[in-house]
């Protein structure tokens, strides 16, 4: 997806409201599907409209294990938090702090690095023994904080920084929650707003950082854009003008030069930011103005 589209529309947003500002009920809805990808990803049981009952209508559910429950809760609540540690250096406590905020009163060692060798299911990667995980850690975060001064492209960095951090393994489980919650905060660092890893998403997901394995993060920076082109129409559909409602590309392609196989390609293919609702593509006029400005053709 290209770069200058995206940092049309982070403009876009930021000239109706900062990150810190955002209504509640928009922040709200975005922690919670955030957290529902996040934990279905990883084998959470609960649906999107059980986290939804949950999260955003403070409704109890039922015959689901408390262990989901309390994952759920938890990380919304980790995830929320993300806005006020955007000013703060990452450090080893940070990184602590974030698992044991998930995972307390649901895994024994929240909160603490790993005390066993672990293996990654379904990857090349071998993390590292576990008397290493400190020190690499703390080699990881250096290498973030230098990059990070030296003014590393944000999509490139969040790439190293999350593939980095999931090769190291730090936790004997929540890895992956934990290192997307970095991903976030990182992004949030930076002024972007966070990304949402889906079920969807999973194999993409699972198969840009296997690729990463073989020094190869083109793909996830590639994901990493997609996903930040899906976060940024949803926020502008809730809080920007009337070229920022998400609409389907059939009713968009109507009106303009493209037919709606063309744009739906595009959107599959990253390039056009569009979200798929109950299985149709749709994006915005804003967005298809810009795309058409920067990438499309004639």
């Amino acid at each position: 997806m290209n770069e200058i589209i995206l940092d049309r529309l982070r403009d876009t947003l930021l000239t109706r409201t900062s990150l810190d500002r955002l209504p509640e009920d928009v922040w709200k809805r975005s922690s919670a599907l955030n957290t529902w990808g996040t934990n279905a990803i990883e084998g959470n049981t609960l649906t999107w409209k059980e986290v939804e009952r949950l999260l955003l209508e403070g409704k109890n559910i039922g015959n689901r294990p408390i262990r989901d429950v309390l994952e759920t809760i938890q990380h919304e609540s980790t995830y929320r938090d993300l806005l006020q540690r955007r000013s703060q250096p990452i450090t080893l406590v940070t990184v602590l702090e974030l698992h044991e905020s998930v995972f307390k009163r649901v895994k024994a060692d929240a909160g603490q690095w790993r005390r066993v060798n672990v293996r990654i299911t379904g990857s090349t990667l071998v993390p590292p023994r576990m008397e290493k995980v400190v020190p690499e850690m703390e080699a990881l975060l250096r290498q973030y904080d230098n990059r990070d001064l030296e003014g590393a492209e944000t999509f490139d960095l969040g790439a190293w920084f999350h593939h980095g951090f999931e090769s190291v393994h730090p936790f004997s489980d929540g890895n992956g929650r934990v290192g997307r919650l970095l991903l976030n905060l990182h992004f949030l660092r930076r002024n972007w707003p966070p990304i949402h890893v889906l079920p969807p998403d999973r194999e993409t997901y699972l198969s840009a950082m296997e690729k990463g394995n073989q020094s190869d993060l083109s793909d996830l920076v590639s994901f990493l854009k997609e996903l930040m082109g899906r976060s940024l129409l949803d926020l502008l559909d809730q809080v920007g003008t009337g070229d920022d409602e998400l609409r389907p590309l059939k009713k968009l392609a109507s009106k303009g030069p493209y037919s709606a196989h063309y744009l739906s390609l595009r959107a599959g293919q990253g390039e056009l930011p569009a979200i798929k609702v109950s299985g149709d593509w749709r994006t915005s006029v804003r967005a298809l103005r810009l795309y058409r400005e920067f990438t499309g053709r004639d």
